[in-house]
């Protein structure tokens, strides 16, 4: 699903989406209010979400679809290259975060990412503002350094696989990684684990 109040660019957005045999847009809105009754009807894996607009902004319609359907992926794409505006996304539960001029291939990128169960955040560009996200407080102590590590990568959106060619370990040995992560930090997937590497400033920038 697409929302989005400026037609010109939310159309944009379904015609880059409508080239990727493997990706269907179900829907499209132009207000938040509007989003939170299609989410409920057309039932979306992922919704590609603008910040501005009028009657209930962005931010505010993912935390609520994110309450109703919390399998639903939500991508923030603004213009906004702001860290005040990633720290409220991933407080709201957003899987990605992307600025506008975001390539056509990366938004494709993006959306089957976090429909897998990944996050996308766009590090490249916002690597100034990821390094000024912080939560109050610091990362605990109970995590290994090789698992602070895996953390970070699964911020970067990398999946087990490629994690594993990244430290060279085994896929196995990374999956027990990330499972030891999640039962430590008290999370229940990848998402919320990304989210909170994100707010704790573990996540790495991509070069």
């Amino acid at each position: 699903m697409v929302v989005d109040d400026h037609d010109l660019a939310r159309q944009g957005l379904v015609s880059i989406l409508g080239g990727a045999e493997d990706v269907q847009v179900v829907a499209e809105a132009k207000t938040g209010r509007e989003a939170i009754e299609l989410a409920r009807r057309s039932l979306p894996d992922v919704v590609l979400m603008d910040v501005r607009m009028p009657d209930m902004d962005g931010l505010e319609a993912t935390r609520r679809i994110k309450e109703e359907r919390p399998r639903t992926a939500v991508i923030i794409v603004t213009m906004h290259e702001s860290p005040t505006y990633l720290r409220q996304a991933v407080d709201a539960g957003a899987a990605g975060y992307l600025l506008k001029d975001v390539s056509k291939e990366r938004l494709v990128e993006a959306v089957r990412e976090v429909a897998s169960g990944g996050s996308f955040i766009e590090t490249q560009k916002l690597r100034g503002v990821l390094s000024q996200v912080r939560a109050d407080g610091s990362a605990p102590q109970n995590l290994t350094r090789r698992e602070r590590e895996i953390l970070s990568h699964l911020a970067e959106g990398l999946s087990n696989r490629e994690i594993a060619e990244k430290l060279v370990l085994s896929s196995e040995t990374v999956k027990s990684h990330v499972a030891a992560i999640l039962s430590k930090l008290d999370l229940s997937d990848r998402t919320q684990a990304a989210v909170y590497a994100v707010r704790n400033g573990l996540a790495q920038p991509m070069l």
